[in-house]
C-alpha cells in the first residue's frame, strides 16, 4: 500500500491541476503566516476587533505583553512564509509550519473560536504540501540518500475524484464545526447572543455571554455555569 501510495503521489506530480493545488495551498498558506507575522512584527495586537474578554483576547493580550518574544514569533512566521513561497524551500516551510499550525489548531477548538474552520482547512493544506513532498520528506526522515525518479509525461486530465474528496473534506469540517459544540463565544457579544435564539436553554446561553463579555471570566468557569442554569432552565421547562 505504502509503494501504490508512493507511485500515486510520483504519477500526480505530473499533472497540471495537482501542480496548481499544491501553488494554492503554498500561497495561501504564505499569506496566512506572513500577514500573522507582520502585525506582529510591527507590534500590533493580532485579531484587533476581537474583544479582550473573548477566551481568545485574553490569549492575545498576554502574548502582546511578552515584548521581543512576540516579535520573535512574527519573524519565525514571516520567515516560513517566504520558505513556502520559494520552489526549492517549499519543503522545509512546510516542515517550519506543522507544528505552528498543529498549535493554531489545538488553540482555536480549546477556546471554540469562530474561526476553527478555516484553521483546520490551513492544517489540512499544510499536510498536503508535505504529502506532496512525500520522496523529499521520506529522505530526510530516513536519512537515506535522495534517488532521482523517472518523470511522468505531463498530463492535463482533470482529477475528479480527488477534487471531490476536496469538496467533501471540507464539507464535513464545516458540518462537524456546526455541531460539535452545545455553545460558542462567538467574536463578539452581539453574535454570541445572537446564537442564543436558536438555543434550547436561550437564558443560559444569554448569561453564558454576559459571563464572557459583561464580567469578563475566563471559558471554563463560564461553560460550568452554564451547564448548571442550563440543567436548571430545562428542568423547569420540562416540569411545565
Amino acid at each position: 500500500m505504502w509503494k501504490k501510495l508512493e507511485q500515486h503521489i510520483s504519477n500526480s506530480r505530473s499533472n497540471r491541476w495537482y501542480r496548481y493545488f499544491a501553488i494554492f495551498c503554498r500561497i495561501s498558506l504564505a499569506v496566512a503566516f506572513a500577514i500573522s507575522g507582520w502585525v506582529k512584527i510591527s507590534g500590533e495586537r493580532f485579531a484587533a476587533g476581537l474583544p479582550s474578554n473573548h477566551p481568545l483576547g485574553h490569549y492575545f493580550d498576554a502574548l502582546l505583553d511578552t515584548g521581543f518574544y512576540y516579535t520573535f514569533i512574527g519573524i519565525g512566521q514571516v520567515v516560513v512564509a517566504i520558505l513556502l513561497l520559494i520552489p526549492r524551500t517549499t519543503l522545509l516551510g512546510a516542515i517550519a509550519a506543522f507544528p505552528i499550525m498543529i498549535n493554531i489548531f489545538v488553540l482555536t477548538y480549546s477556546v471554540r473560536f469562530e474561526g476553527t474552520r478555516i484553521v483546520t482547512f490551513m492544517l489540512l493544506a499544510n499536510f498536503f504540501l508535505l504529502v506532496w513532498d512525500l520522496q523529499r520528506l521520506k529522505a530526510i526522515v530516513s536519512n537515506k540518500e535522495l534517488h532521482a525518479k523517472p518523470e511522468h509525461s505531463p498530463t492535463n486530465k482533470f482529477p475528479y475524484i480527488f477534487f471531490s474528496l476536496v469538496l467533501l473534506t471540507l464539507a464535513t469540517v464545516i458540518g462537524v464545526n456546526q455541531i460539535m459544540y452545545d455553545i460558542r463565544p462567538g467574536n463578539s457579544m452581539e453574535e454570541c447572543t445572537n446564537g442564543c435564539l436558536d438555543s434550547a436553554a436561550p437564558q443560559a446561553s444569554k448569561q453564558f455571554c454576559d459571563c464572557i463579555y459583561k464580567r469578563g471570566y475566563n471559558l471554563r468557569t463560564c461553560l460550568d455555569q452554564f451547564e448548571k442554569a442550563k440543567a436548571i432552565e430545562l428542568g423547569v421547562e420540562g416540569v411545565k
